[in-house]
């Protein structure tokens, strides 16, 4: 009996030392953060993807969820450069900034501290790279109109991966400096077109797949959710971790154009991207996945609709942004801290600490 108790003892002992090691500072235990963000995603947009798609989505499947307040530092609505710069930096700012506070000091987001930290970090969108939310990631700029500077920022920040659109303002610029050329010299593959891109084994790729925009989700296939695991493949592996930031950035397109079912074939998009991103986490064991919106947009009421047939009804009651909570989904560990309402500037420090990286 007594060796039994000192056999259960020892066992004891070594588990509680298993564990303690596993959490100290969160790093052990989460290794990797994939953000996804829906661009213009309210819970109406989830619900008109949802029946759409015939009475499923991947993001049923998150077991953690919440809301999440939008109001940026000087409007009640806010735009994708202000929301962007909260939800990466932990910032307020005023519409239009991007990674900067309103007196434009630059503040530094969540994916450039775990850069600074060594791990790899990546973008997948399917706006410009250079666009408000991927922007507010990387660059410190007063105006999101500014992209050939933000430009210039994503090519000195070091992200390993990005991928979207947004040639022209690498190569058609009216300085006639060609970025894309400098960033080869500095060792980054960059490549033009799905194919070159699923070549590309390891290394720094940026993917300039569009002198914009992306096609929209109608005539673009299988982009956003090969994307994902591509960016996936390309940085994990690394030994320290990675930070990939998704952006699914035509539901708001689509939603300004009050496009009821275009808008729909967005979130499924989006979704299928979210299972990407899913199946790896659930495989890997030590990855967060967190899903949110930087606003709604369309103010989106669903008047009717089948799952039987995915037909759905809408009321558009703007073009525009609108102030309503955006939802938010967690998955892997961590995830509980994503929960109840909370404000868009909460993220940041949420992922900093879980990852265990010290910030200055």
């Amino acid at each position: 009996m007594k060796k039994v108790l000192l056999f259960l003892s020892i066992a004891l002992l070594v588990s509680c030392s298993d564990c303690k090691e596993d959490g100290q500072a969160g790093r052990l235990e989460v290794r990797n953060v994939i953000f996804m963000i829906g661009d213009g995603m309210g819970p109406a947009q989830v619900y008109a993807g949802l029946t759409h798609n015939g009475g499923h989505l991947t993001l049923e499947e998150f077991p953690f969820v919440g809301l999440v307040k939008t109001y940026s530092a000087n409007r009640y609505i806010t735009d994708s450069a202000a929301g962007g710069t909260a939800l990466a930096t932990g910032n307020k700012t005023n519409n239009g900034m991007i990674g900067v506070t309103p007196d434009t000091v630059a503040v530094t987001s969540s994916l450039m501290e775990a850069h600074k930290a060594g791990m790899t970090t990546g973008i997948v969108v399917t706006s410009p790279v250079t666009h408000a939310t991927p922007a507010s990631f990387y660059a410190h700029q007063p105006s999101r109109e500014m992209y050939e500077d933000i430009a210039l920022d994503l090519e000195k920040s070091g992200i390993d991966v990005f991928i979207g659109g947004g040639r022209a303002h690498f190569e058609k610029r009216s300085d006639s400096v060609d970025v894309s050329t400098r960033m080869r010299e500095a060792g980054y593959n960059i490549v033009y077109n799905e194919e070159e891109l699923a070549a590309v084994q390891d290394g720094k790729v940026g993917a300039l797949l569009a002198d914009i925009d992306m096609p929209r989700a109608s005539e673009r296939g299988d982009y956003l959710p090969s994307a994902v695991r591509k960016a996936i493949s390309l940085l994990d592996g690394g030994g320290k971790g990675f930070f990939l930031m998704v952006e699914g950035s035509q539901i708001d397109y689509r939603c300004h154009g009050n496009e009821a079912v275009p808008m729909a074939e967005e979130m499924i998009d989006f979704d299928r991207a979210v299972k990407a991103a899913l199946d790896f986490a659930k495989e890997d064991g030590h990855t967060l996945v967190v899903v949110t919106a930087d606003h709604e947009t369309g103010g989106v009421t669903l008047t009717d609709g089948s799952y039987e047939t995915g037909e759905i009804e809408c009321h558009f009651s703007t073009g525009d942004h609108t102030g309503t909570f955006v939802p938010m989904f967690a998955f892997g560990p961590g995830a509980e801290q994503f929960t109840g309402i909370v404000d868009n500037t909460s993220f940041k420090d949420k992922f900093v600490e879980l990852l265990g990286i010290s910030v200055e």
